[in-house]
């Protein structure tokens, strides 16, 4: 088959003829590049983490003030440093958002933006292991400004001007040659609407990204500090694997625990945007919030599987696991209540307030956030009981997850049994009773 005839037969295959457009115009799709720097923001953004993760406290020492204080600028600067990730993401979307289609200079560009983002782990690794020497922070500027330079200004320039390069090193082509003067290229001005909706899809694969990697990251910390040593296995376990391993239960357990809430977390935003139709501005900035201590989930995991190694310091580490998932649960909920205040256009019928779904996503988005607050409460009141209150938050909310509908349902029927008993006994002062019951939201 010759090759016009394989491309013909290709074009037809696909509908569209991108084919002839690669050859002729030396442009193609943007999509495939998009996805790529996607998922490379996503694992940058998410990554580091593991610094903070990693902060070494000895089994001797207590967490007390020092080791606080530790840890809270390290999340302090990681929380910074995502922002500045998410950032160069949403910018990099808008960007695309009047790109439809990329060539090679784009392209090589695109993957120099991105060659320096990812340093940024390595100089945010800096600044924490050396927080008194100014050459991480120089560095770590330095990437952040050379970050801005090439996405801000760069592509900008080179997306504004090139159209018109191009058409004029096309007509000086047609005068030095001699050739035919071709048709004038209509290029359009370039322009760039900062309150347009962003794209909802991108916003969704850099979503999952961090989610994934999320739980990627706690599978890595158990091959990594999880697995026996062989001589310790022959020293202490008489040779017994079986024995060695069920040593490191607690930490197990945590892990389960801890990508139970991962992957829940990811269903519920899962399922808002399956009835999100576009994300504001607003929603966007609460969803890279929620990410962002999303993120913060494997310290969550490191410091509940320290409850067994360092017992005396479980209710401070039980509190920060909470704090850590209520917020993460709570900008989710935040996102809903922002596409709630323009639901009819950021939302489908069914999840708007008096929708179908309503009172099921409002349970679905708030079971979190209310588990985790109780937690936290209960641990306050019961001190010495903290782990087994973490264990059991961990334990319940999946299969409240399960048991959801059939509760929201029955939590409806109830109300509106006590709605119809009180319009029976009016009360002085009361409207029309079925002017109120249009009030009251109909069953799942």
């Amino acid at each position: 088959m010759s090759r016009p005839q394989a491309q013909e037969q290709a074009v037809d295959s696909e509908g569209d003829s991108s084919l002839y457009r690669r050859d002729e115009e030396g442009t193609q799709s943007s999509h495939r590049m998009l996805g790529f720097s996607d998922a490379l923001l996503s694992i940058i953004a998410t990554v580091m983490i593991l610094p903070v993760t990693h902060t070494e406290i000895s089994p001797e020492q207590q967490f007390d003030k020092s080791i606080q204080k530790l840890l809270a600028t390290r999340i302090a600067v990681y929380l910074m440093t995502f922002l500045i990730v998410t950032v160069a993401w949403a910018a990099h979307t808008r960007l695309f958002q009047v790109v439809g289609k990329i060539d090679d200079t784009l392209a090589l560009l695109n993957l120099a933006c991105m060659m320096t983002i990812t340093l940024l782990p390595y100089t945010f690794s800096l600044m924490v292991t050396f927080p008194d020497v100014p050459l991480g922070i120089f560095l770590f500027c330095m990437c952040v400004i050379a970050i801005g330079s090439v996405q801000s200004y760069v592509l900008m320039v080179t997306v504004i001007f090139l159209p018109h390069i191009s058409k004029a090193t096309a007509w000086c082509k047609d005068k030095l040659m001699g050739h035919r003067e071709s048709p004038a290229l209509n290029v359009e001005p370039f322009s760039i609407d900062l309150h347009a909706p962003l794209s909802k899809e991108r916003v969704e694969a850099f979503s999952d990204g961090v989610y994934a990697i999320v739980a990627t990251l706690l599978i890595l910390d158990i091959c990594e500090d999880n697995v026996p040593d062989p001589k310790d296995v022959q020293e202490k376990f008489s040779g017994s694997l079986v024995t060695a391993l069920g040593a490191y239960g607690p930490q197990f357990l945590a892990y389960f625990g801890s990508f139970a809430t991962v992957g829940l977390l990811w269903f519920a935003h899962h399922s808002l945007f399956l009835h999100v139709r576009k994300a504001t501005q607003t929603m966007g900035l609460f969803n890279i919030l929620s990410l962002a201590f999303v993120g913060g989930l494997p310290l969550a995991y490191q410091q509940t599987s320290a409850f067994a190694r360092q017992p005396r310091d479980e209710l401070e580490r039980v509190r920060v696991s909470c704090a850590i998932i209520f917020l993460a649960s709570i900008f989710q909920f935040a996102i809903w209540t922002a596409a709630l205040l323009h639901q009819t256009e950021t939302l489908q019928p069914a999840v708007q307030f008096g929708g179908q779904e309503h009172a099921f996503m409002f349970a679905k988005l708030a079971l979190y956030p209310c588990a985790s607050l109780l937690a936290f409460a209960a641990t306050c009141l019961l001190s010495r009981f903290s782990t087994a209150i973490f264990h059991l938050m961990q334990i319940a909310v999946p299969f409240a997850f399960l048991l959801l509908r059939l509760l929201v349902r029955l939590a409806l029927a109830g109300l509106h049994v006590l709605w119809e008993l009180r319009l029976e006994h009016p009360q002085p002062g009361q409207g029309e009773p079925e002017a109120q019951s249009q009030l009251l939201p109909a069953p799942c």
